[in-house]
């Protein structure tokens, strides 16, 4: 079970990623991201951050598949760590934001992401 939940958890990554793409090409989705501030399509500074932002969640969907066992990546354990750490980090963000928008779409997926990473981490704990 561990195993499909982080590919759970990698899927809603891949999600994310697309999200970003579709910013960074000039959906007008400025509304539900950094903070609502921009209706429309985000400046070049929020598309900026966008593209930041898609090395970080690749990062976190690798490291979390990773933790699970899946064969051929050999991430560090730790990576999982700073995953789950940047999931919850994400979590609070997207709940806290002034945007009605943006909590009311990402808080409850960052919300059920934050879960999976916990999950897949706590699962795979080597208590020996």
């Amino acid at each position: 079970m561990t195993v499909q939940i982080a590919h759970l958890y990698a899927t809603l990554c891949l999600g994310i990623v697309l999200f970003q793409i579709a910013l960074i090409v000039g959906l007008p989705l400025g509304e539900y991201t950094q903070g609502g501030q921009h209706k429309g399509a985000l400046p070049l500074s929020g598309r900026i951050i966008a593209v930041i932002s898609i090395p970080i969640v690749v990062f976190q969907g690798l490291a979390i598949l990773s933790a699970a066992g899946f064969p051929g990546l050999g991430f560090a354990r730790w990576t999982g760590w700073v995953a789950l750490g940047v999931s919850v980090i994400s979590c609070v963000l997207n709940w806290i934001t002034p945007s009605k928008r943006e909590r009311a779409v990402w808080g409850p997926v960052v919300t059920v992401m934050a879960g999976f990473a916990a999950h897949v981490m706590i699962a795979t704990l080597d208590v020996s």
